[in-house]
């Protein structure tokens, strides 16, 4: 599951680990927007529930400087030894530019450098480099982790999925259809003993499908339209279905844009129906060589209405009613 959940504060999320534990998930991944960071919810979890694993999903590689994201990786790594994952990624111009006040320049390379330097900085070597996009003079980490945590990387289209294959310990796939995932994964080539791959599932758990569908088109209109994403699904072969909504994105109709992505596209991205079915929905990316699918949940009507009782409810639903 991804967390923190929306609408309820870090302080509260003891009763959401323990409910998410009990319910059979067996992960909690954060990510690292414009809300909380990406280390303090995992902290949090590593205290109150010590059988979740935990990871990032992901931390960008821009915003930290390379010896920090070592030390808060090394820092979470050392408290829940074994059970922390790092993954990175290279954001997006808004985050790292527009919100951070940091030049958005050579993603793929500067993605590359940063995973270098944390797979010899975290196995406690000295790193005195000059890479492409940065210099790191003598630094090593004073508090090794016991288990050096696997670093993922964060990857859309080929050259990025290449990288993970040769030199992460995982990939991260976002924002694509359980059938997307052979493609993606074709790229990475043929993957090493322990390299994992990620994806996350955006949930709508509601059998109100104009309630789904009206969300999704907000969310699909939001993400891909931006630059990356949008080349990512060209890629994918979504050229010809998602045109008129790019085409109408930018002459500036954001109404037009949401109007023109079809329901099959908005129902293969953004997962609805019951709590039931979306599980089975989710096991199609499992089937398609996901190890680990993390949901990304989504607001409904029923929780608006049912409060935590309906949280934990969906909670029970969506896991299985406590399978590990």
């Amino acid at each position: 599951m991804t967390v923190p959940l929306d609408g309820i504060p870090l302080a509260e999320h003891a009763a959401i680990y323990a409910a998410l534990d009990g319910a059979g998930f067996t992960d909690v991944w954060s990510s690292e927007v414009n809300g909380a960071d990406a280390f303090t919810p995992l902290a949090l979890a590593a205290a109150w529930q010590p059988r979740l694993r935990l990871g990032t999903a992901i931390t960008p590689v821009f915003t930290r400087g390379p010896g920090l994201l070592a030390m808060s990786a090394a820092a979470l790594a050392d408290a829940a030894p074994g059970r922390f994952a790092l993954g990175i990624g290279a954001s997006s111009p808004v985050v790292v530019g527009n919100w951070n006040a940091v030049p958005f320049e050579e993603p793929f390379r500067r993605t590359r450098d940063v995973l270098r330097f944390l797979r010899a900085a975290l196995a406690g070597e000295t790193v005195d480099e000059e890479y492409d996009t940065f210099a790191v003079r003598r630094f090593t980490l004073d508090r090794k982790p016991a288990v050096p945590p696997p670093v993922l990387l964060a990857a859309l289209r080929p050259g990025m999925l290449r990288l993970a294959g040769a030199e992460a310990d995982g990939v991260i796939l976002n924002w694509l259809a359980a059938t997307d995932v052979p493609r993606a994964l074709a790229e990475v080539g043929q993957r090493r003993t322990g390299f994992e791959v990620v994806a996350r599932i955006f949930v709508c758990p509601t059998e109100d499908a104009a309630h789904a569908r009206a969300l999704g088109r907000r969310l699909i209109t939001s993400y891909l339209t931006v630059p990356a994403y949008a080349e990512f699904h060209r890629w994918l072969g979504r050229q010809e279905v998602l045109g008129p909504m790019w085409r109408a994105w930018a002459a500036g109709d954001r109404r037009g844009a949401g109007a023109a992505v079809p329901d099959d596209v908005v129902d293969a991205l953004v997962l609805h129906g019951s709590p039931e079915h979306c599980r089975e929905q989710v096991r199609r990316y499992a089937d398609a060589g996901v190890d680990v699918p993390v949901l990304a949940l989504l607001p409904t009507p029923e929780l608006a209405a049912g409060g935590a009782a309906a949280l934990g409810d969906l909670i029970a639903r969506l896991g299985g009613g406590g399978s590990r």
